[in-house]
């Protein structure tokens, strides 16, 4: 124990050097990973805004994405949704040139994915329309976004707002698959 002790005292330098390095590396890793920048979603092949179409234009949720009242996925909107608009409206603009790219070579915009549940949930959009959950409740106020949050989903959150509702929580029936 006394030779330990000796080695501590005259190492006591180099170790606190080493000390600080793993703080000071793990503030780092901790600030770059948790900023608030970090929580915004992917890139979109094309910038989209859902503050312009959704909150200035107020464009429902419906036009873009057709099949959330009667599917279990919302769709996402096809490069010919874009252009019933903007063939005329700013046909010119670098992000519509990068539509009409897509039209005319018959590419699907790539879309990236936002929102994320885990792979045994089978979410059902439809049922949700139906019993009138407003699109804001679980995907917040995309009126004021111009670039989407990326969210994951727990379970938590989807519990919580059935009991807040009185919505059925037969899970394996209903959710998971």
């Amino acid at each position: 124990m006394a030779s330990f002790r000796r080695f501590l005292s005259e190492n006591r330098l180099a170790l606190l050097s080493v000390a600080a390095c793993v703080v000071l590396s793990a503030a780092f890793l901790l600030l770059f990973y948790r900023t608030p920048g970090t929580r915004i979603g992917p890139t979109q092949p094309i910038a989209f805004s859902h503050r312009i179409h959704a909150g200035v234009k107020t464009i429902s949720c419906r036009f873009c994405h057709p099949y959330v009242d009667r599917s279990l996925h919302p769709g996402l909107p096809a490069v010919e949704k874009c252009l019933f608009c903007h063939q005329y409206i700013i046909a010119n603009h670098p992000e519509i040139q990068k539509e009409h790219w897509y039209f005319n070579s018959g590419t699907p915009t790539p879309w990236r994915k936002v929102f994320y549940l885990p792979e045994h949930v089978l979410f059902n959009h439809e049922r949700h329309v139906k019993q009138q959950v407003q699109c804001a409740h679980c995907h917040g106020a995309v009126e004021t976004m111009d670039r989407l949050k990326s969210q994951r989903f727990q379970m938590g959150f989807c519990v919580q707002c059935h009991r807040q509702r009185g919505a059925p929580l037969d899970c394996w029936l209903a959710c998971h698959s």
